[in-house]
């Protein structure tokens, strides 16, 4: 038997697992804490990563607390989390400033210089656009790309961008921080869009580097998912509640890590993931690309896989909104103003799971109301950061319940343009494996199968997928299985959903105008938001 603790770094906190492995992987405790997002007008971004090392610091000694072993029986720690952050470092791998999230929009002017000018394609340049596509199997066309973001730094933040030692996405720096050692995983390097995938060269491109702006000397040592990037130091194995010298391996993102998680690591294997955000992703054995609705085959923490990946910025966070703003009172109008969360959380696990219950009451299509998931900008299968979300469609008749429904229906309806959108290329599995917060509601499960039309199978702590894929990592480096692609056995499905063909007709009718909006609204949005 062998032990393992893994940190999923979400975008709104930090998931801490202790495993057990064997021969199959067993989750003995868990802890999470929630960190802020700071948000600002202009489109930024941000998080500190103070606040992330903190979290895991309380998290790491809770969870072997709560795991009856001892620190000392850890023999790895390993990261899942999410991706595309830019964490600007000096020498000594403190951050010059705040770590600016994937989500960040504010490089507007960087992208527009950058790579928007000339004759494009899809907005890009087509000679950058050719170069990129031939390198590294990908553009950096979107304004969320961590590229920009690190041009935005140089052009807004010039004395910060002089102590720049290393650029670092989010796990990266943090195994910084644990063992002192600049590095980023192969997946990471990839999603900077700055790494040279043929043969023969697999590393950063010097080339592609200088002409978008970034000085290649800034780029870490790329490591390999599976390999042990140093030892845990002292001082942090003290504040982590853990072994001094305890092995750190390279662990991988979210869009990496999920997919091994869910059990989704054959070739044509398909899964969806719905936590803040969400996607749609195939494994693949080739680069492929359709740059015309920003889809790309993103290099997977399985050598040799690639995973074909659309991705929604906001998806659990609309439900998150949803309950926020629609489902508490929080403008306080009533003669008594009382707080019910905990009332109900008792009764029901969670407010999440009471609003499930009442959204079970409301028939497939909510009356007719259609809501867009678009509450930070879209990605994908458009780029557009001024789209937004809005209910379509509200009649005297609508109620909340309706409209609480109806955000679960369009984010599903994305998620339906999505694989619609990949199966251009690449056929989607019959089957969809589906993991994240968004898998624990049975309703959720079968909207999805309903819009999809397809059977939809869910796995057992679907929460905490991205830290068993971490925990997969582990294994492989210490030889309990061969390779990550051997982790399939050990993740079988638990629940199966069947499309109900009644609800597949209200839905087909209510997406097609769902992929209208748009369009229809493409100006309205750049009037108000631009």
């Amino acid at each position: 038997m062998k032990y393992a603790i893994t940190f999923d770094i979400g975008t709104t906190g930090v998931k801490t697992c202790v495993f057990a492995m064997s021969d199959k992987i067993e989750l003995l405790a868990s802890a999470s804490k929630g960190y802020k997002l700071y948000v600002f007008p202009d489109g930024g971004a941000e998080q500190d990563p103070d606040e992330w090392w903190a979290a895991m610091c309380e998290t790491s000694k809770e969870a072997i607390g709560k795991s009856g072993i001892s620190p000392e029986q850890i023999e790895g720690i390993s990261f899942c989390s999410q991706m595309q952050g830019l964490v600007l470092v000096d020498k000594d791998g403190v951050p010059v400033r705040r770590a600016m999230s994937y989500m960040d929009q504010r490089a507007r002017e960087e992208l527009k210089k950058g790579i928007a000018h000339g004759v494009q394609i899809a907005g890009a340049s087509i000679p950058i656009l050719l170069k990129s596509l031939m390198i590294t199997g990908a553009v950096a066309a979107s304004v969320k790309d961590p590229v920009w973001k690190y041009n935005w730094v140089k052009n807004h933040e010039p004395e910060n961008f002089k102590r720049v030692h290393k650029w670092l996405d989010v796990k990266d720096y943090l195994i910084c921080r644990m063992t002192g050692k600049f590095t980023m995983t192969t997946d990471s390097a990839f999603g900077a869009l700055l790494y040279d995938l043929r043969e023969g060269h697999k590393c950063w491109s010097a080339s592609l580097c200088k002409t978008l702006g970034v000085d290649v000397k800034h780029m870490p040592e790329i490591v390999s998912s599976t390999s042990v990037v140093g030892t845990l130091r002292k001082e942090q194995a003290e504040q982590l509640g853990l072994k001094e010298g305890t092995a750190v391996f390279g662990g991988g993102g979210d869009a990496s890590l999920i997919g091994v998680g869910a059990g989704s690591v054959a070739l044509g294997d398909t899964h969806i993931y719905c936590g803040t955000s969400g996607w749609v992703s195939t494994v693949v054995d080739k680069s492929i690309v359709d740059a015309s609705a920003m889809i790309a085959a993103i290099i997977g923490a399985d050598e040799g896989k690639y995973n074909y990946f659309a991705e929604l910025e906001t998806a659990g966070k609309c439900l998150e909104w949803v309950k926020d703003h629609l489902a508490l009172d929080e403008i306080g109008i009533y003669l008594e103003k009382k707080d019910v969360t905990d009332e109900y959380e008792a009764k029901y696990t969670s407010l999440y799971d009471y609003m499930t219950e009442i959204c079970s009451k409301v028939p497939a299509g909510s009356g007719g109301v259609i809501f867009t998931p678009w509450l930070h900008g879209n990605r994908c299968p458009f780029e557009d950061p001024n789209a937004r979300g809005m209910f379509f469609n509200i009649s005297l008749e609508t109620g909340k319940s309706e409209l609480i429904r109806a955000v679960t229906e369009g984010v599903c309806y994305h998620l339906r343009w999505f694989m619609e959108a990949e199966d251009k290329k690449v056929k989607s599995s019959e089957v969809v494996r589906f993991v994240g917060g968004g898998a624990l509601s049975p309703l959720t499960c079968q909207i999805l199968s309903d819009v999809l039309g397809k059977k939809v199978e869910t796995v057992d702590s679907a929460q905490n997928v991205g830290a068993v894929g971490a925990a997969v990592t582990i294994a492989v480096g210490l030889g309990l299985i061969k390779s990550i692609g051997d982790a399939k056995q050990l993740i079988p499905a638990t629940k199966t959903y069947i499309p109900n063909p009644e609800n597949k007709k209200v839905y087909d009718k209510a997406y097609a105008v769902y992929k209208e909006l748009y369009k229809a609204n493409k100006k309205n949005f750049a009037a108000l938001n631009s």
